[in-house]
């Protein structure tokens, strides 16, 4: 049985709705803090080729850092390195929740999406 890695915040309602998803569908899953332990450049460059999303989808496009940083008129100038170490400098830059398993990667909690990992 696969065990993901589900990575959050506990403040987030989102996140919580997620968690609660995962446990009521029996999901084996690791809890990782995404302030206290945020992915790294590494980790979210291997994700982001296992998903095929573009780098932006990993952005937290409505939190109050991205919005402090002006990112919206500067991400098109970065290149996929400064996404990537920008995104690993402050997990709250980082859209959330994450799941991550073997063969999959699912960024933000979209039910319907999630349902693949039932199988």
């Amino acid at each position: 049985m696969t065990q993901y890695l589900f990575i959050g915040y506990p403040k987030c309602e989102t996140c919580v709705k997620a968690r609660k998803w995962l446990e009521d569908n029996s999901i084996d899953f690791v809890y990782r803090h995404i302030v206290d332990t945020p992915p790294t450049a590494k980790e979210l460059n291997k994700w982001q080729k296992q998903s095929g999303l573009p780098l932006k989808k990993f952005f937290n496009t409505s939190g109050l850092v991205y919005k402090e940083l002006k990112l919206k008129d500067k991400i098109s100038e970065l290149n996929d390195k400064e996404k990537l170490n920008l995104l690993a400098s402050n997990g709250m830059l980082i859209k959330r929740p994450i799941l991550v398993g073997e063969n999959i990667v699912l960024i933000g909690f979209k039910p319907s999406e999630w349902e693949k990992i039932k199988s």
